[in-house]
């Protein structure tokens, strides 16, 4: 009993929830051009993303792969995603591995894939920065995440199916911060205006120290491209596992 008691209360400091049956958002029309799967995004000016908690990284320390849902501002589940690697990967490249990150619909339906090759990362290499393709319907590209060199500030270029510049992120300077957000901006092409955010939300010492979960908020306008908008929720998963991947585990 008293083993159970606590295990119980181990999962709960880490963030654990039991499996719940989802609400989920209504599937909206599709517009004209809007590939099958984002007439969701055409819906939303927010988005909130769950990392979910593997009892595996809590119990044994073993980087998994990683699983996430999408909701809405209402907490309705939009997509469902899940990350492609092989153990071998996972732990010895660790946040700059390469992956692919299957996103489904609450029918099942891979909408996006998400696709990352093997690359840096680091100021000391710009010629092999990160980068990210997006493709809806899977194997078609409808945008990417490039990284911008820069000697201490996060910076990327969201880029559409052409590969021609839409709009730029910019980090902040730290990307630890105990007891706040990390915030992200969302940026116009010369940087002059602030059009959405992305932000690593805080959820705590507990579930900060034990797992590897993490929860973002994205905001960006509603009028704005829904392939644009899929890009710039791959560059939330991209700056997970650039930023956030490793924190937890260094502590």
């Amino acid at each position: 009993m008293c083993i159970e008691f606590t295990v119980s209360m181990f999962f709960s400091a880490a963030g654990y929830v039991p499996p719940q049956v989802p609400m989920v958002m209504p599937v909206p029309e599709r517009p004209l051009g809007c590939p099958p799967g984002l007439e969701y995004l055409t819906q939303v000016d927010q988005l909130l993303v769950h990392q979910k908690v593997e009892l595996m990284e809590v119990l044994m320390g073993w980087e998994t792969n990683n699983q996430y849902v999408v909701k809405n501002s209402l907490g309705q589940q939009v997509f469902f995603a899940a990350e492609e690697s092989d153990f071998c990967t996972r732990m010895v490249c660790g946040p700059v591995r390469s992956f692919l990150l299957h996103i489904q619909d609450n029918m099942g339906q891979e909408v996006m894939t998400l696709s990352r090759p093997l690359k840096c990362g680091s100021c000391c290499f710009p010629c092999c920065l990160q980068e990210l393709e997006v493709q809806s319907p899977p194997g078609s590209p409808i945008g990417y995440v490039i990284q911008s060199w820069h000697p201490f500030l996060p910076k990327f270029t969201i880029q559409n199916e052409r590969k021609e510049p839409v709009l730029k992120i910019v980090g902040p300077f730290c990307d630890c911060k105990c007891c706040s957000d990390v915030n992200f901006e969302v940026m116009s092409l010369d940087e002059s205006s602030v059009i959405g955010r992305i932000s690593k939300q805080w959820t705590g010492f507990e579930a900060e120290a034990l797992t590897d979960a993490d929860n973002f908020g994205l905001q960006f306008p509603m009028d704005l491209d829904v392939k644009i908008k899929a890009v710039i929720l791959g560059a939330c998963f991209l700056m997970d596992f650039m930023y956030f991947e490793h924190t937890q585990k260094q502590e």
